[in-house]
């Protein structure tokens, strides 16, 4: 496991354990490393449920139930299509927690409207919890990914740890 995810994998592991509660992820721009520094540690299938790699469009829609006027109206780097990400990974998993990351890492693919580095982030949980947030990230196309996962888990860690 990459030593910088080790911390925040061992945190998301003890809280989820403790509330026992199930974790998935809906990936396109990080191609499975969300996925992948979860289930690197020890014992992540008890808190790790299932990881959705929806690199294409068409991935989004039939895993995840993205629609297609979404994508066509807003792209799939977009706060509309991660919330429609996260809602499609809690709806066809069996987790209590979600994470949706979309992004451009480059070195093309950029507009002057969402640059390389732009990379939407969506979490959802219990009772309808949502959040999505825009970042962008600089450096080459594996700094903008390695960033994107610390983003993802650090928010969600932020979450958990608020007072139920």
């Amino acid at each position: 496991m990459a030593v910088e995810f080790a911390q925040q994998t061992a945190a998301l592991a003890a809280e989820l354990s403790r509330r026992n509660q199930l974790l998935a992820t809906a990936e396109s721009c990080t191609g499975g490393w969300l996925a992948k520094v979860c289930t690197d540690r020890a014992g992540s299938s008890g808190w790790f449920e299932r990881g959705f790699v929806t690199y294409s469009n068409a991935a989004k829609q039939e895993l995840l139930g993205v629609e297609a006027e979404t994508l066509a109206r807003h792209g799939a780097v977009s706060r509309e299509t991660v919330l429609e990400m996260v809602a499609g990974a809690l709806s066809r998993s069996h987790a209590h927690w979600a994470l949706a990351i979309s992004g451009i890492a480059g070195p093309g693919g950029g507009s002057a409207e969402k640059p390389v580095g732009t990379v939407w982030f969506a979490w959802g949980g219990p009772g309808g919890w949502q959040l999505a947030r825009e970042a962008r990230f600089e450096g080459d196309r594996d700094a903008v990914r390695r960033q994107a996962v610390a983003t993802a888990l650090e928010v969600l860690l932020q979450r958990l740890s608020e007072p139920v």
